[in-house]
């Protein structure tokens, strides 16, 4: 066989090892992007242990243990907002809602007021 043959042991050689470095490469990209964070998620398991157990401030006093669907209904009514401190199971401190990551979620999901035009 000549050197230009792809079947030549160089180039099998090469080709072997290509695969294997391209395998490496795949691993290491799986592994990181199991690992990332995205804002606005918590952590594998956090979402079991505080889901249902929230305690708010409204008007100066602690109130709760709220549902996730109830804290949704009173960010709808704007009874609470991102500004509104919050606690929930595994927090040492009180917190505003838009530095935990479970409220800065329920935040996002709910809609802006609507604009005073909508009222004319």
């Amino acid at each position: 066989m000549n050197d230009d043959s792809f079947f030549s042991i160089n180039r099998l050689m090469e080709f072997g090892m290509s695969m294997a470095v391209a395998q490496q490469m795949v691993n290491s990209m799986n592994e990181g992007m199991t690992k990332m964070q995205f804002p606005g998620t918590s952590p594998p398991g956090f979402q079991s242990q505080v889901s249902g157990h929230y305690h708010v401030m409204v008007d100066g006093t602690q109130a709760g243990p709220f549902s996730e669907n109830e804290i949704l209904t009173m960010l709808q009514v704007r009874k609470i907002h991102k500004e509104t401190y919050v606690w929930c199971p595994g927090m040492t401190n009180w917190k505003m809602a838009e530095q935990v990551p479970e409220f800065l979620r329920l935040v996002a999901l709910t809609p802006p007021p609507p604009p005073k035009e909508a009222f004319s």
